[in-house]
């Protein structure tokens, strides 16, 4: 997997002005890169970013928007790359755009709203709920974890095996019942 990035609105020129051009040009690169990406079975992601706090001028914004775009490319190597901190900002409503783009999805990254930190640092997203979500939709696929650290690594972790331990699990994933 492979994240196709969208490109950014040029300085000083109106986003609304050069959206259609933007567009069309990001839907050919796409199936230019979905056909290079099959000679090897790849899958090619595209991530919608929040141009409300970390980048204004980046093209892609929602999911609404990535899904309109991979609807007209057509191409079943390309996905959806979900970082619900993008997708909370612009948009909200994680459980009902989880549920709408799943067949899209590609890979889902978290990290907790405002701070971008850990998902068990304070915020808004309830990771838990949504980790449990995410297991009702029949998600199999891959978690990445995109936060600043508060401190060093395996700290910063300390969620992940809070998270295991209390689905009964040791670190690692694995069930305390199959040692």
């Amino acid at each position: 997997r492979i994240h196709l990035m969208a490109g950014r609105v040029p300085v000083g020129t109106d986003r609304a002005a050069v959206a259609g051009e933007m567009e069309t040009t990001f839907i050919e690169n796409l199936r230019y890169a979905a056909d290079l990406l099959a000679q090897e079975d790849m899958i090619g992601l595209v991530e919608p970013i929040n141009n409300r706090i970390t980048d204004p001028r980046y093209f892609l914004n929602t999911p609404h928007q990535a899904a309109a775009i991979l609807e007209k490319v057509g191409q079943p190597n390309l996905k959806l790359q979900l970082d619900l901190f993008h997708c909370q900002i612009m948009d909200g409503n994680l459980s009902r755009n989880l549920e709408t783009y799943l067949p899209l999805i590609g890979h889902i990254q978290i990290a907790q709203v405002p701070g971008r930190h850990e998902p068990d640092s304070p915020g808004e997203l309830n990771f838990p709920y949504i980790f449990k979500f995410l297991e009702s939709l029949g998600y199999a696929g891959y978690v990445g974890c995109e936060y600043a650290p508060k401190g060093d690594t395996l700290e910063g972790l300390g969620w992940l095996r809070s998270y295991w331990e209390s689905r009964g699990l040791q670190h690692g994933g694995t069930s305390k019942a199959a040692e």
